[in-house]
């Protein structure tokens, strides 16, 4: 594993002589201090030198193989573009940094494919080929520093260690106190991705302009033909959210700044406007209703068409905190002057659906297959609305679940009894009645038994809100990012405490290659002394893995030491 890294690619002089060679750790500190160069000169406004070192940072051996890494071990690595590749092999993988260079690339048209939205419609969804998937993902390494140092505080979509959560919890903050705005502009953009204008983000976006522009013209496919681009940023390439986040920036700072030349800083502060937004998503408070119509919906227009964005008529409304909205999935009211914030009706009516579909699409299987499906969807949902009140949705969507369940177990055995289907498919475990639940063999062979995740069980835990000058790349913030990252990771595993264990007694990374372990990247939990061989299942005898390294570790027969005991 063994190999020298160097900075540039000079027909990749210094680099190891193989994929499975590199050594990430040192690949990853390369990358981290090149955009801690870039952040710094964003910071100081010297244009001239963040394009420089974006250069450099693009033409970088540790760059380009930072860039393949990501692609093609995300959850697009199995979807091809128009030309069908897929880098599914380690020498494909090394062939494919020497391919990143900017002279003579031309990107192929994205492959159009529409999903399913939640309102019954279709969202339009470009897949690009390999070769586009990985010089995006090479050049927004060089954007993001640039984009995280101009964007606003209270901005929370596609950024480094923010999320829905923290968006919500902002808005508890600036809702939730008797003397806090009691009006919301509840602001919805028409189409943002397919709308931006591509002038203005030639204009104004801090990378290679060239590169830019060649994605924006790139046109998609669909059915055999050939549709050209003329504006929007395609949904589903890797620097379209980070191109639609850069137009929106400003949305907060210079609203605020117009309201205080406008009206006098004294003055702004006192209509108690704020900003929050996610993505294309946003909410501006106020402490009238006039003035979110006759001052900030208006600016806020003249902004976003600057910009070749309009607001949608149908969704964009004015509405008082007692009526209440929605925002991110959840529903945001004051009862009786305390707010409130649950689960939207609209959210849990579309994941009822959805866990409805998974029953009654797999009426056939084994109770402990269904079990092994509807648990993921359900612990994923519930750690979703765990930060808000959200025990009485919880509680009435588990008994619609098991009417759900019941009625799965009824078309089984349309000739039994009630008490039979009830001992055949529920238990009583502790003080919990009609657990749905099945036993199941364990790898030594032995019997467990597997239940349905509880709704009701999932612990309401109140979500801790990132600081709003948190800036990813400023090196004053390491620590307290690495401290974020590593709870949030550990929340997140709270279902599998022996995973926490790991984790933790591994710093959150990797235990072959000493990289960081995201939701993004995956894990594996690795056996050090194969069970095959008579391993055991204690925790001395594992360790985490990136999905990658214990591909590696397998194929390569690899020995991973214990990086330090568990505690």
């Amino acid at each position: 594993m063994e190999a020298i890294i160097g900075n540039n690619d000079s027909a990749l002089s210094g680099a190891p002589p193989s994929w499975d060679a590199i050594r990430w750790r040192q690949v990853e500190r390369n990358v981290r201090a090149m955009q801690i160069r870039i952040a710094k000169a964003t910071k100081e406004g010297d244009w001239r030198r963040v394009k420089a070192l974006q250069r450099s940072l693009t033409r970088s051996f540790s760059a380009k193989a930072s860039a393949v890494r990501r692609v093609t071990e995300n959850q697009g690595k199995r979807t091809a573009g128009v030309d069908r590749e897929l880098w599914d092999s380690p020498e494909a993988r090394w062939a494919a940094i020497e391919r990143l260079k900017r002279r003579g690339y031309r990107p192929l048209p994205l492959r159009r494919v529409f999903i399913p939205k939640a309102n019954g419609k279709e969202r339009p969804l470009g897949i690009p080929t390999m070769l586009d998937r990985a010089m995006q993902a090479l050049h927004l390494l060089a954007l993001e520093p640039v984009s995280e140092g101009t964007s606003d505080p209270n901005s929370y979509g596609f950024r480094l260690n923010r999320s829905t959560a923290d968006a919500m919890s902002q808005l508890f903050l600036n809702l939730s106190k008797k003397a806090s705005a009691q009006w919301i502009l509840e602001a919805d953009i028409k189409g943002c991705f397919d709308h931006i204008s591509h002038d203005w983000l030639e204009r104004n976006v801090r990378m290679d302009t060239s590169i830019l522009r060649k994605w924006l013209k790139a046109g998609v496919v669909f059915q055999g033909q050939f549709q050209a681009t003329d504006a929007g940023t395609p949904q589903g390439g890797i620097i379209s959210p980070t191109l639609a986040n850069v137009a929106l920036n400003g949305l907060e700072k210079q609203l605020v700044k117009f309201l205080g030349t406008k009206l006098g800083v004294a003055n702004s502060k006192k209509l108690k406007v704020n900003v929050v937004r996610y993505a294309d998503d946003f909410v501006i408070t106020g402490n009238t209703p006039e003035l979110l119509e006759t001052e900030v919906r208006p600016w806020v227009e003249q902004f976003l068409a600057n910009r070749g964005l309009t607001l949608s008529e149908e969704k964009t409304r004015i509405v008082r905190i007692d009526q209440g909205f929605d925002f991110l999935g959840w529903n945001f009211r004051k009862y009786s002057g305390t707010l409130l914030i649950k689960p939207s009706r609209k959210n849990v009516q579309t994941f009822y659906r959805k866990v409805k579909e998974v029953i009654s699409t797999n009426k056939t299987v084994k109770q402990t297959e269904l079990i092994r499906l509807l648990n993921p969807m359900l612990r994923g949902w519930a750690q979703y609305h765990s930060p808000v009140v959200a025990k009485a949705t919880f509680t009435r969507l588990e008994h619609d679940v098991f009417r759900a369940l019941w009625r799965w177990a009824k078309r089984r055995h349309p000739k039994k009894k009630a008490d039979w289907l009830r001992q055949k498919y529920f238990a009583t475990v502790g003080d919990r009645t009609w657990v749905f639940r099945a036993a199941a063999k364990k790898d030594d062979g032995s019997r467990d038994w597997m239940e349905l995740y509880s709704l009701p069980a999932t612990a309401i835990q109140r979500h801790k809100k990132i600081k709003g000058d948190y800036h990813p790349f400023d090196p004053a913030d390491e620590m307290y990012g690495e401290a974020l990252r590593q709870e949030r990771m550990q929340n997140s595993m709270s279902h599998r405490k022996q995973w926490v264990k790991l984790y933790m007694s591994q710093q959150g990374l990797c235990a072959l290659c000493q990289c960081k372990m995201t939701k993004e990247t995956g894990w594996h939990d690795h056996h050090i002394e194969h069970r095959v061989r008579g391993g055991s299942d204690v925790l001395g005898n594992r360790v985490l893995l990136h999905p990658s390294c214990h591909v590696q570790v397998h194929n390569h027969g690899l020995f991973v030491m214990k990086p330090a005991p568990v505690v």
